[in-house]
């Protein structure tokens, strides 16, 4: 006889409002001023249309967040959720590291900070925040927004699909100001990445932390070029 399955519990609507809510462009933490290089890739003549955009940034999605970020967020989620502030410590500390440029590190950074003022004032009376405060040089983006995932009582899975998106959604954003695109190119980019965002998601659940990487040449050094880049739109 076969093993009945039971489906998935739906979301309820305050979790997937807060979900939401974090992935959106309005959320205050300047995500949209940042382009993570794809601006100095322009500036190179490596991204000149709208599918050396696409390939870019879906590049991007699999060997960095799916290998990186996705990684980091979900295993700190499920840090925050248990309270192990020592556990979430070493993930911010080696997100930090292997930020290979110091535009890089102040993006990750200046996110985190951002999102800490924005816990406070959401829920100033989680003592956790002030654990995300302490942390060292300073809370990461991946560490902060794992927090802020933690308290929405949301699956894991659901947590990295609402990073991924609001990741692409800035970076898609960015690809229409600095290649530049239209808005229905920046659409079709968007529905690209959407389609690979979950093969994604799910690479980074099931990938052991002895796994974990943060290995793109390319980007690190368009990233240290566009430090110095004569006209620039974005922060990095």
């Amino acid at each position: 006889m076969p093993r009945v399955v039971k489906p998935p519990r739906p979301l309820s609507a305050a979790s997937l409002l807060q979900l939401m809510w974090l992935a959106s462009p309005a959320l205050p933490v300047g995500g949209f001023s940042y382009s993570e290089a794809l601006e100095a890739a322009v500036e190179a003549g490596l991204v000149r249309d709208e599918t050396a955009a696409a390939d870019w940034l879906e590049d991007q999605l699999v060997l960095g967040l799916a290998r990186s970020d996705l990684p980091v967020v979900a295993r700190a989620t499920a840090a925050w959720q248990r309270r192990d502030i020592e556990a979430v410590r070493a993930l911010n500390d080696w997100f930090t590291h292997t930020r290979e440029t110091r535009e890089l590190r102040q993006q990750t950074h200046q996110m985190g900070r951002s999102l800490v003022e924005w816990l406070k004032n959401r829920a100033g009376d989680d003592d956790r925040i002030a654990e995300l405060a302490r942390l060292s040089p300073a809370p990461t983006w991946p560490a902060a927004f794992a927090l802020a995932a933690a308290g929405t009582g949301a699956p894991l899975r659901e947590v990295l699909l609402c990073f991924a998106f609001g990741w692409a959604e800035n970076l898609v954003q960015a690809a229409l100001k600095a290649v530049p695109l239209g808005q229905n190119a920046g659409q079709r980019i968007l529905g690209r990445l959407s389609a690979a965002i979950p093969a994604a998601v799910d690479q980074a659940l099931q990938q052991a932390d002895s796994d974990r990487q943060a290995h793109t040449p390319m980007l690190a050094i368009l990233s240290a070029q566009h430090e110095t880049q004569y006209s620039r739109l974005f922060r990095s």
